[in-house]
């Protein structure tokens, strides 16, 4: 993993990941989004598995469910392609992925 991609993956999923696991991971599945897709996966399951919300009344209330959203919004944009990660494959120039084409198919007429 090149430090573009280091970089690229931290800003990801955050600063304070340990970087000895993003690099097994990054050998293990071979690109960037691959492995941020397996982090963010990862701990949007661990906050699915505890309570959303505990209170204790007068004391303190916690609630994790704009937690869990943020991890489902950043999930979905890393699927999407979005942010381009440094070792995502090129896209043509002269391609449009935004859209895509149709082609009709005509059958010739018999001799």
């Amino acid at each position: 993993m090149d430090t573009a991609v280091r970089e690229w993956l931290l800003s990801q999923v955050g600063r304070s990941t340990d970087l000895a696991d993003l690099t097994a991971r990054y050998t293990r599945l071979g690109t960037g989004r691959a492995v941020a897709i397996e982090v963010i996966n990862e701990r949007l399951a661990d906050l699915l598995a505890s309570p959303g919300a505990v209170a204790v009344t007068g004391v303190v209330s916690i609630n994790v469910s704009a937690n869990i959203a943020a991890y489902e919004r950043k999930l979905a944009a890393l699927e999407s392609g979005q942010p381009p990660a440094p070792d995502d494959p090129p896209v043509p120039d002269d391609e449009d992925t935004s859209s895509f084409g149709l082609i009709q198919l005509v059958e010739r007429p018999r001799r």
